[in-house]
């Protein structure tokens, strides 16, 4: 795919698959590592069978060395302007028997998270997640649910908008890929967690990138805009 046909992908479908941006010499050393330290560091509230851990690259810094690829850049770039800054980082796994998730968006549009956006969203790109396939997704493991075109809609099933948050629906798709390749979605998308029902699991970490000027102080313990926009409510 062109960077050209993956930014139309991007403006039309609010997604897009990456092709090989970790070599493929290079990825099963890069799966091994976030397994381990989700196994040492996972999360004990996430839901059954979700092995997460959020502030990853604190913890593991194997994919740092590719979170600049100049592929993924010349996207987020175009998308959200020069400057761009990584917010969120955090490994999911995707075990044998996890349950279906339901239909969101994410920070800041996410109803559900306090500092949010509140709808009806403006329709610009203010955020962008990237879900790096460490294990290949497919049907079958749990690709990430998909539904094209819904980053131009001005609210999200979290805002009760009549679509059944843990229900099928009509257009939704899976996001499938290599290991070593990206999902790009603008963070407004509509996408769910889809269950694993392979033998193996799904193994990837979400990087979200964020313009320069989107306020990230909110998602920092201790800071000001945190204890008012979060902590009081």
């Amino acid at each position: 795919m062109t960077f050209e046909q993956a930014l139309l992908r991007m403006q039309m479908d609010g997604w897009c698959v990456l092709d090989g941006v970790i070599p493929s010499d290079e990825v099963a050393a890069v799966r091994d590592s976030v397994v381990a330290s989700v196994k040492k560091h996972r999360n004990p509230d996430a839901p059954q069978a979700i092995g997460h851990v959020s502030g990853f690259i604190k913890i593991d810094q194997s994919l740092a060395p590719y979170l600049a690829d100049r592929s993924v850049m010349d996207l987020v770039e175009a998308l959200v302007g020069h400057h761009a800054r990584i917010s969120f980082t955090t490994a999911t796994i995707n075990e044998q028997g996890n349950a279906r998730g339901g239909w969101h968006a994410d920070w800041p549009f996410n109803q559900r998270n306090a500092g949010h956006v509140a709808a009806p969203y403006p329709d610009a790109v203010m955020h962008l997640t990237t879900i790096w396939m460490l294990a290949p997704f497919s049907e079958e493991n749990g690709g990430t649910l998909v539904v094209s075109g819904s980053h131009r809609c001005s609210d999200t099933p979290t805002c009760k908008n009549g679509v059944a948050p843990l229900e099928p629906y009509d257009t939704e798709l899976q996001a499938c890929g290599e290991a070593g390749s990206v999902l790009m979605m603008d963070s407004r998308l509509w996408h769910a967690t889809a269950p694993n029902v392979s033998s193996n699991p799904r193994v990837a970490v979400v990087v979200r990138y964020a313009p320069w000027w989107l306020n990230l102080e909110i998602l920092r313990p201790g800071s000001v805009d945190r204890k008012r926009l979060v902590d009081m409510e």
